[in-house]
């Protein structure tokens, strides 16, 4: 989703258990207080792929081994222990939330389950969530600039915005129709508004790719494709457009 959350021990509140995380994204208009060391978000969470099968304790100890907390669960003596070109304190918004309950219902209720070897065993217990309201305005807030949002790909409401430049006139609007038909998930412009508009229009609302199609383009079989998220623009046939946009 072009995120990067940091796990970072958090109150259990009235959930109970003695072990929790907040799933944190870095942005000034958090809600949370939160401190972590410059070396945990120099770090790659999708630099290995975990072996689910295998034990993932030394996985958890290298994430958590980094300081990194709440308002709520900060200590301001390790804090200061850090070097302090290693502090950073930061606002973010809680995007996810892990608890750990080990018994704390199970053995209440009663609940037991057969081991491999036949006995009856009382399970461990946890939760997890993710904000899925709360990942909207995460997105947005890591991915935007002063013109508007830069939808990462994978979460795009919209793939390609294909802007007509000149409605009405007959190479124009083929063309534009004709791809508009072809792209999965696109917006067409065909409003009587000025380029500019139009322009700043698709950048405010950040969709991944702009074809944009006017007379002369249009006349000459060529369009010209944005990236949103770096600016690029090239002029480029109709069929190498789909080719991008459709990746």
């Amino acid at each position: 989703m072009g995120l990067k959350a940091i796990p970072m021990r958090a109150d259990t509140g009235p959930i109970g258990g003695n072990l929790s995380h907040e799933f944190i994204i870095l942005a000034e208009t958090g809600e949370s207080q939160v401190f972590v060391s410059r070396d945990l978000l120099e770090m790659d969470p999708l630099a290995e792929a975990p072996d689910y099968r295998s034990d993932l304790t030394p996985l958890v100890e290298r994430w958590t081994s980094h300081y990194a907390a709440t308002d709520e669960m900060h200590d301001e003596a390790a804090w200061n222990a850090l070097p302090e070109d290693q502090r950073v304190s930061a606002r973010g918004i809680e995007v996810g939330h892990i608890f750990y309950f080990g018994t704390k219902y199970s053995a209440p209720m009663g609940l037991r389950i057969q081991g491999p070897d036949g006995a009856q065993v009382v399970p461990e217990m946890g939760s997890y969530g993710i904000g899925v309201s709360r990942l909207v305005g995460a997105i947005i807030e890591a991915n935007h600039d002063e013109a508007g949002i830069k939808w990462p790909d994978a979460v795009a409401p919209f793939r390609a915005a294909v802007i007509n430049l000149k409605g009405g006139e007959a190479a124009c609007d083929g063309l534009c129709e004709r791809l508009y038909a072809a792209i999965p998930e696109a917006i067409y412009d065909d409003r009587a508004d000025r380029a500019g508009v139009k322009f700043a229009d698709a950048d405010l609302m950040g969709h991944p790719w702009q074809v944009i199609v006017g007379p002369r383009g249009a006349a000459a079989g060529k369009v010209e494709l944005k990236r949103r998220m770096t600016g690029e623009r090239h002029e480029v046939s109709p069929e190498d457009a789909l080719g991008k946009i459709r990746g």
